[in-house]
């Protein structure tokens, strides 16, 4: 018997598997388990994965939410066996250095997207660069993301967002709401990049930034590149591979654009 450590929502469903898994399994300590197993939704998922990260251990999830991406199924039958046959797929993150507030700075991790949000009734008014490259003087709406792989089927496919494959190299920077320039649609970009955003006016129209579910506010600027040192690997039943709902939710887009 393999060494878990469980990881229990406090919704009812996933309280009613702890009191049943708990009777069978020893929970060990996140240091000397040999998988993490996290029972919630994709929001927990993403909180625990943040947070457990350095542990360097893989997680499997079971779905107690609604959507469930990040998840397996609610079915907890054989559930060592499952755990054991599962595939692996590596998903990296964002690390963000904001500067908010009075001259405050904050480094954020963020596994499916970056979001900057207008954060009054007045639309925001920012500056994008990609590198060296000014790729938007002033894009004025309701803000912009910057997604992974991961998290492109996310809340960056809710605003219309490209979808990408996980193995794709490439980051989607994707607007929310554009006023000006209105057809502007983002940019897909290499995640060797690094993604600078400014808020031109943060006085009048001052920003939030959330890194999945962490949030700042009276944000000033951001500075946006993939993190090489944090590789997180995630378990799935063969059944339910990210890399397949993927592929099929990018199907989906292409078929419901025809």
């Amino acid at each position: 018997m393999k060494k878990y450590h469980f990881i229990f929502d406090n919704n009812k469903k996933a309280q009613i598997f702890k009191k049943k898994l708990l009777k069978v399994f020893k929970n060990f300590s996140p240091s000397k388990s040999s998988c993490i197993i996290i029972f919630g939704g994709d929001g927990f998922m993403l909180r625990n994965l943040k947070k457990y990260f350095k542990y360097n251990k893989p997680f499997y999830g079971v779905n107690c939410g609604s959507y469930g991406f990040l998840m397996n199924s609610s079915n907890i039958k054989h559930l060592e066996s499952r755990i054991s046959k599962s595939k692996k797929t590596t998903i990296n993150s964002l690390s963000v250095n904001c500067s908010y507030g009075n001259g405050l700075k904050k480094n954020l991790i963020a596994i499916n997207e970056i979001s900057v949000l207008r954060q009054s009734k007045q639309t925001a008014s920012l500056n994008i660069s990609v590198g060296q490259n000014e790729i938007i003087k002033k894009l004025i709406g309701d803000g912009v993301l910057v997604s992974t792989p991961a998290g492109s089927t996310a809340y960056n496919l809710s605003v219309h967002g490209p979808i990408l494959s996980l193995n794709s190299g490439k980051l989607a920077i994707t607007p929310i709401s554009p006023f000006r320039p209105r057809r502007w649609k983002g940019k897909i970009i290499s995640n060797k990049s690094a993604v600078k955003i400014k808020n031109l006016n943060p006085q009048k129209r001052p920003i939030a930034a959330v890194a999945d579910n962490i949030e700042l506010r009276n944000v000033k600027s951001l500075s946006i590149k993939r993190n090489k040192k944090i590789n997180i690997r995630l378990l799935f039943d063969r059944s339910r591979s990210l890399v397949k709902r993927i592929k099929n939710e990018i199907k989906r887009q292409k078929s419901s654009k025809k």
